[in-house]
């Protein structure tokens, strides 16, 4: 099954020309749930292992050490703009540990990335470790497929500046005051249909809602750093209904019958194939260095 994003409500480079210079392509990865084999790409599934490796564990120091759960992998054939691995590696293995008891407030997330030749890999490790116990329910993600699709996307408004900062500024206030006169025929705004695609992604464009525009710089360089990998706790949400896929005839069926989920926004199971759910219920942005892949990741939870 092919899932595509509907064509944007607006021409956004038409209503802001200089838009253009800040066009970037992200891959919406589309999880769907199904049967992973270690050779395809997709999350909950088993990874690409080789035999013989030490599996890795939690090194933080908590109570609840143990093996890190097995999040998703993601294969260069299959996902376009997935940034290129140090060395030649084709292949992004995610893992993070089930508890959240990490960091200066002892409440942040462990998470661990691993890049690899796909090739030199000839035998899986099978079965494969599972942590004794899980913190949180939303850090098991649910075994899904993925249904890649390219996607253009422009920065978070706040990342806008000087005088087209300005007039997208001056537009969103418009939409936006049109919305609270009648919601109910509510026009698209800049920040929820014409920006950042919600959901799991390679590439594009981060999304700060919560915290802000943060600093992305490579700890190791000082080079800017880009957006690698999102994990999204909703595929979409109530104010980003237009980026909500099709055929919208599979959705629906894949969430006809379920209850609401939790969280601001909730929808039915349809918008959270995966069960995963980050901080409350937002999004785990990854940021890579584009000068070195194999400096360390950042990582972001808006």
């Amino acid at each position: 099954m092919t899932f595509t994003t509907p064509p944007r409500p607006l021409d956004a480079e038409a209503l802001f020309p200089g838009l253009a210079a800040h066009r970037a392509t992200a891959t919406r990865l589309h999880p769907r749930a199904g049967r992973p084999t270690a050779r395809d790409s997709h999350v909950g599934g088993p990874l690409l292992w080789p035999t013989g490796e030490p599996w890795p564990v939690c090194d933080e120091p908590h109570r609840h050490s143990g093996p890190l759960l097995a999040v998703a992998q993601l294969y260069a054939r299959d996902v376009p703009d997935l940034a290129p691995g140090p060395d030649g590696c084709d292949l992004l293995q995610v893992l993070w540990c089930p508890f959240d008891l990490h960091g200066p407030t002892g409440h942040g997330m462990h998470v661990r990335l691993r890049w690899r030749r796909s090739a030199e890999v000839r035998v899986a490790l099978a079965p494969q470790p599972q942590p004794e116990r899980v913190g949180f329910d939303g850090y098991v993600p649910e075994p899904c497929v993925l249904h890649p699709e390219q996607v253009t996307e422009y920065p978070h408004i706040e990342l806008l500046t000087g005088e087209l900062g300005g007039r997208v500024e001056e537009w969103e206030d418009t939409q936006e005051e049109a919305a609270y006169e009648d919601e109910a025929a509510a026009p698209p705004t800049y920040q929820s249909d014409l920006s950042v695609a919600p959901g799991w992604k390679a590439g594009g464009h981060a999304a700060w809602n919560v915290t802000g525009p943060g600093s992305t710089d490579c700890e190791d360089c000082g080079h800017a750093m880009r957006l690698l990998l999102t994990v999204d706790s909703y595929e979409w949400r109530s104010d980003s209904e237009s980026w909500r896929p099709l055929p919208a005839e599979a959705e629906a069926e894949a969430g006809a019958g379920a209850g609401a989920g939790a969280g601001a926004g909730a929808g039915t199971d349809a918008d959270r194939p995966t069960g995963v759910a980050v901080g409350n219920f937002g999004k785990l942005n990854v940021f890579a260095c584009p000068r070195d892949p194999a400096h360390p990741h950042r990582f972001s939870v808006q």
